[in-house]
């Protein structure tokens, strides 16, 4: 059995792609993943047979090797967060919007500190 890794899979859609090492990836559909298991991540390792389908090779048993590269794990708390946001709003309507309200833009050193912290909220939002 060839092993491979997950490049992508989205389990809405009920399938993904795992590599073929030396040929052409391997379509893998939900149906074929070992019971109990709703969706891969990239970079999980994985066991499989397949066979030569109509549009390439498709995956025909997969055995799952690893738990894929860990996530990021949250820097703060929620609460923290929480504060974060509430601080940031607070920022933004007496800072940012009455500078805009008057046709210009923040200094670049406080347009910096705002999208730092902006950046800093997206990473534990998306995370």
């Amino acid at each position: 059995m060839p092993t491979g890794k997950v490049k992508w899979f989205d389990a809405s859609k009920g399938y993904g792609f795992v590599s073929n090492p030396g040929d052409e990836d391997v379509y893998v559909s939900a149906q074929v993943l070992p019971q109990g298991v709703k969706e891969l991540v990239p970079g999980q390792r994985l066991e499989y047979d397949f066979a030569a389908g109509r549009r390439g090779p498709q995956a025909l048993r997969v055995t799952v090797l690893d738990q894929g590269p860990r996530r990021a794990k949250h820097k703060y708390k929620p609460e923290e967060l929480r504060g974060m946001v509430q601080d940031t709003i607070t920022m933004l309507d007496t800072n940012v919007l009455p500078a805009l309200e008057a046709g210009r833009r923040p200094d670049a050193k406080e347009s910096r500190a705002i999208a730092e912290i902006l950046r800093t909220i997206a990473r534990e939002l998306d995370t």
